[in-house]
């Protein structure tokens, strides 16, 4: 079952390189899916391994475990996130373009964001890395710059940088709140609920 790993050594490297783009691709893809359909504590490494069509042995080539992957994963959307909210129409207000770059995201990756779903903490409670405990504070102030970029995008006043983080800030609050409001869902509830919308909803009450 093993893919890239067990291609001859003597391989291309150009190929190669694109075998292990396809297998961590794989990978991430399988793994947003089976949190969605199961739940991010009921998905084993073993899960997502035979999800992606490859061995628990190549899982471990690419991720110390499910935890570093889900790291990963919302790691490589925050970037995505900045760019998405820079580049909505200039007359959308600050948390407008946000919950928009949000609903983006998502259509891009064809799922909810990992940064939606997981966990009712803000990320899983047994991370070391930098990497992991300060993911969150990452993921704040690329909004936080973004949103500055948009109100002001070039020298803000002290005023602009504090608007940009106050609800840059609160904006990310929003969406943490959707993830714990469907952790406690119960499994059937989770099934037939819209994500998406609950979106919408919490930034309509963050308006509110």
């Amino acid at each position: 079952m093993e893919t890239d790993e067990t291609l001859d050594g003597g391989e291309e490297p150009g190929r190669r390189e694109r075998n292990r783009q396809r297998t961590h691709l794989a990978l991430v893809q399988a793994a947003n899916r089976l949190f969605q359909e199961q739940g991010y504590d009921a998905t084993t490494v073993r899960d997502i391994a035979l999800a992606a069509g490859v061995g628990e042995r190549t899982f471990f080539r690419y991720f110390r475990s499910k935890e570093s992957l889900l790291v990963q994963q919302v790691r490589d959307l925050i970037p995505l996130l900045g760019s998405a909210i820079r580049n909505r129409p200039a007359a959308e207000p600050p948390l407008a373009a946000l919950r928009e770059a949000v609903l983006e995201l998502a259509t891009w990756h064809h799922t909810a964001p990992a940064m939606l779903l997981v966990g009712p903490q803000p990320l899983p409670p047994d991370l070391t890395s930098r990497g992991g405990r300060f993911l969150l504070f990452d993921l704040e102030q690329e909004v936080v710059d973004a949103l500055q970029f948009r109100i002001a995008p070039a020298d803000p006043t002290r005023e602009q940088a504090l608007r940009a983080s106050v609800l840059g800030r609160a904006g990310v609050g929003a969406l943490r709140a959707v993830r714990l409001t469907y952790t406690h869902l119960s499994p059937t509830e989770q099934a037939t609920t819209d994500v998406l919308a609950m979106v919408r909803s919490a930034f309509q009450a963050l308006g509110h």
